[in-house]
């Protein structure tokens, strides 16, 4: 009973003592929106749209680790195209680094 008891305190615990880190806010279908020190990134599609991130490379990385492109980001605000097959990559912009699904 003890044991149990134990158990039950720990993880009602664990589960208000963790915060809970959320790495993409559902916009709309199929839109996903990252936010990590000023630099926005917004995936729809094969479309990246890229904010806060101006004289910066944007990477694209396949899951094995290949690197499939790299963008240098000119302006503030820069739409960029994919042009890559359906699947998943890895997107790096400095420090920023997501894993996003093209379809």
């Amino acid at each position: 009973m003890k044991k149990t008891l134990l158990i039950f305190s720990m993880s009602l615990t664990l589960m208000f003592a963790v915060p809970s880190l959320v790495a993409a806010v559902p916009v709309a279908p199929g839109i996903e929106e990252f936010i990590d020190d000023d630099i926005t990134i917004t995936v729809h599609g094969q479309t990246v749209m890229v904010t806060g991130a101006q004289g910066k490379t944007l990477e694209v990385v396949s899951l094995t680790g290949r690197r499939i492109m790299a963008e240098k980001i000119e302006s503030p605000a820069q739409k960029i195209e994919l042009n890559v097959p359906k699947g998943c990559y890895i997107l790096k912009i400095g420090k920023v680094v997501r894993k996003v699904s093209v379809r």
